[in-house]
C-alpha cells in the first residue's frame, strides 16, 4: 500500500523526486520505492529524519513513529556482536581476523593507532589485501592539527600525541609505495577510532581523559535494516573525503 502521506508531502513541497534524492543522497528509484511502500519497508532512520526535515513535516506525519523505532532498535541489537569494556581486553587476534576477511573495504581511521603500526601481521595483511585488489585506506590524524594537539591535552600526554602519529607514519614507511595503499591525514575531532573490513567493524570510543586502550570497543556486523554500522561507515566516508593525501611519511613539503 502506497504511503499517500509521503506522496502528498512531496507534491506540496514542489520538489521533484530527483531533487529530493540528490539532497538526501540516495537514488530517485529509492525515493519512489519509499512512496510505493510495496514491501512495507521504511527508509533507514537517518533518511526518515532527512526527508521530514526537507519536506518540513513531523516524522509522525510521514510514518508511524512507534513501529519505526521498534524496527530500528531490533536491527541495532542484531548488529552488535559484542561489547568490550576496554580495548585492552579485546582479543589481539580479533583485529587481524577481521581484516583478513576483507575483499571490498579495508579502512583504518585513527589519530595514531601506534600499536598496530608495530604489528608485523597487520603489515602482511595490508600487503596481501592490496595485492589482491582491495583498496586499503589509512587515515591518521594530522600531527600539526589543533585536533591532535587537543587530544594530547585530553589524555594528559600533550605533544606526545603528535609524536605518536609521526612515529606511526615512520613505521608505515615501507607501505607508502605499495600500489592500492593510500595514506591520508585528517583534521577532524575524532570521537571514535574506526577499523572496518567489509561488513565487520570495530569501534573504539574516545573518552575524555582516558587513553583509547582503556575505552570501550563495539564489535559490529552489518545486517539489513540496521543503522549502527551504516552510521559509522558514513563517518568513515566523510573523514576520507575531507582528509588530504600524503605520499611519504616525511610530512615536510607535502601539499595541503
Amino acid at each position: 500500500m502506497a504511503n499517500e502521506r509521503l506522496r502528498g508531502a512531496i507534491l506540496t513541497s514542489k520538489l521533484t523526486v530527483d531533487q529530493i534524492a540528490e539532497r538526501i543522497g540516495v537514488s530517485a528509484r529509492t525515493v519512489e520505492r519509499w512512496v510505493e511502500a510495496k514491501d512495507q519497508r521504511r527508509p533507514y532512520r537517518r533518511f526518515q529524519y532527512a526527508l521530514a526535515n526537507l519536506l518540513q513535516r513531523d516524522l509522525s506525519d510521514l510514518w508511524s513513529d512507534e513501529q519505526s523505532l521498534s524496527e530500528t532498535a531490533e536491527a541495532g541489537r542484531a548488529e552488535l556482536v559484542k561489547l568490550y569494556p576496554h580495548r585492552a581486553v579485546v582479543p589481539k587476534e580479533l583485529w587481524t581476523t577481521i581484516y583478513s576477511g576483507a575483499v571490498r573495504h579495508f579502512d583504518l581511521v585513527v589519530y595514531a593507532g601506534f600499536w598496530l603500526s608495530e604489528d608485523p601481521l597487520f603489515f602482511r595483511l595490508i600487503r596481501e589485501k592490496a595485492n589482491a585488489g582491495v583498496p586499503v585506506r589509512m587515515m591518521l590524524g594530522d600531527p600539526d592539527s589543533p585536533q591532535v594537539a587537543q587530544r594530547g591535552e585530553d589524555e594528559a600526554i600533550g605533544p606526545a600525541m603528535a609524536g605518536k602519529v609521526r612515529n606511526a607514519l615512520a613505521n608505515y614507511g615501507p607501505l607508502f609505495n605499495v600500489p592500492g595503499v593510500e595514506f591520508r591525514l585528517h583534521s577532524t575531532t575524532l570521537y571514535n577510532s574506526l577499523y572496518r573490513a567489509d561488513d565487520e567493524m570495530l569501534v573504539n570510543g574516545h573518552v575524555y581523559g582516558v587513553g583509547a586502550y582503556l575505552a570501550p570497543v563495539l564489535h559490529l556486523s552489518q545486517v539489513p535494516g540496521g543503522e549502527l554500522f551504516s552510521t559509522y561507515a558514513a563517518s568513515i566516508e566523510r573523514i576520507w573525503e575531507s582528509s588530504r593525501r600524503i605520499t611519504s611519511p616525511r610530512l615536510e613539503g607535502e601539499a595541503a
